[in-house]
């Protein structure tokens, strides 16, 4: 325990020092984003390109160039993952239909959803056609920013990825992107259980522990901010009916889930409108506040969740190591999930990631999921040396990209958002090494 507090201590000081640096820098409200653009409520099934960055990439110090890229990227998006969630909706609106208890808007909806459904056998969490189409413009886009890299003649292009087959297929699209940009690419794809300890890493130990510690404020947190007397209403035509046979909340929060993944798929029934403007920023901040809780920096989980990607982050640094000291054009690239891709971004403390907010009622102030892991989020880091180098890892810069939008990193540089990588390393080498006691 005495570890725990030194580590969240040493965190806290660090995030405080960087707080000015590090806000949130749009000049709007979460509530004005969401209100101008509501599929950014989905929060981990925000569509990728319903969010694309402005790339206005920042020109490398005079003289440098880049020669490495490390990556680690979440599948597109896809079909819920669940075999009841779709079903747990439409059983308490046929229920309704039975008893004659549906308005014309709520027979409606049904009959929305089960046609849907029919469309979900056997394909729960599957990769999408929109998730498909996500990963081909990323890595498209990897090869248009970074020639230098994905141009290289004969560039070695090292592709693992988890073993689950969104993720899998996911890695194929980018790299098919990367072989139609240069043929001569020698691209090696990886899938094995044998990756899974860095690639989709299990809580063990402390972050085990502290898991959960955070469920009970946050239940209260739902239970004040889920609303679902008007959406009643709008679905069922008798209101004593709803309140003895339906749970309202559950329903609330569930019909919600799946209208806003609906954004997952071309062509998909429009169910968000069954929301106003207040109850979908509520389940946004509902999903938020979760999210921070399970696998960000969340003071009631002691700021420990994010070192649940340690073996990630050791990945990272080995594997840079190497190909910083052959100093030869590569790239690395990782394929996994967004539990894996959160607690990361939180544990490099890119731009606000790792903020601590004691507050539940003021975390959406300072801290919105939407902008770390929509589907296909992915996190690079370019590597980049003098042209005229002579092997020195103390000359080498590091830039990153949190969806392809250049982000802050916890070390001071005078050449932002360009980092010494050896000033780099040795924050996170030592973040580790506190962790683990070392």
């Amino acid at each position: 325990m005495k570890r725990l507090t030194t580590l969240t201590l040493a965190l806290a000081l660090s995030l405080s020092a960087m707080a000015q640096s590090q806000v949130l820098t749009s000049g709007t409200t979460a509530r004005a984003e969401i209100d101008a653009n509501p599929w950014l409520a989905g929060s981990n099934y925000l569509d990728y390109d319903r969010q694309l960055p402005n790339f206005q990439y920042t020109k490398a110090p005079k003289g440098y160039e880049p020669f490495y890229l490390s990556h680690y990227g979440r599948h597109g998006s896809r079909w819920l993952i669940g075999r009841n969630d779709y079903e747990r909706v439409i059983q308490p609106l046929r229920k309704a239909r039975r008893d004659g208890k549906l308005t014309r808007d709520g027979e409606e909806t049904l009959r929305r959803l089960e046609l849907f459904n029919k469309t979900t056998y056997k394909r729960f969490g599957d990769l999408t056609t929109v998730g498909e189409r996500q990963h081909h413009g990323i890595g498209r886009r990897l090869a248009e920013h970074f020639p230098e890299i994905f141009k290289a003649k004969n560039v070695a292009i090292d592709a693992r990825s988890t073993t689950v087959n969104r993720c899998i297929l996911s890695m194929i699209a980018e790299c098919e992107e990367l072989m139609a940009a240069n043929p001569t690419a020698r691209i090696h794809n990886d899938v094995s259980d044998a990756l899974q300890f860095y690639l989709n890493q299990d809580r063990e130990g402390q972050v085990k522990e502290n898991a959960g510690k955070g469920d009970r404020a946050h239940r209260d947190f739902t239970e004040r901010h889920t609303h679902p007397e008007r959406l009643m209403t709008v679905l069922f035509n008798d209101q004593r009916w709803a309140r003895d046979s339906v749970n309202q909340g559950r329903l609330m929060r569930q019909l919600f889930e799946v209208a806003i993944n609906m954004q997952s798929h071309d062509n998909a029934p429009d169910l968000l409108h069954l929301f106003n403007k207040d109850e979908i920023y509520d389940q946004w901040r509902i999903t938020n506040a979760g999210w921070y809780q399970n696998y960000g920096p969340s003071p009631l989980t002691g700021g420990i969740m994010p070192f649940s990607q340690a073996n990630l982050l050791d990945n990272i640094i080995q594997t840079a190591d190497t190909c910083v000291a052959l100093g030869k054009t590569q790239a690395t690239l990782r394929f996994g999930h967004e539990v894996c891709v959160m607690p990361l971004a939180c544990l490099l403390e890119l731009d606000d990631c790792g903020r601590q907010v004691e507050d539940m009622e003021q975390l959406d102030q300072v801290w919105r999921n939407y902008r770390i892991f929509p589907m296909a989020c992915n996190i690079q880091l370019i590597f980049y040396k003098p042209k005229k180098w002579n092997g020195s890892a103390s000359d080498v810069l590091v830039k990153a990209l949190l969806n392809e939008r250049e982000a802050a990193l916890p070390v001071s540089t005078t050449q932002y958002p360009y980092y010494r990588w050896t000033d780099l390393r040795e924050y996170w080498a030592q973040k580790l090494r506190q962790f683990r006691g070392q």
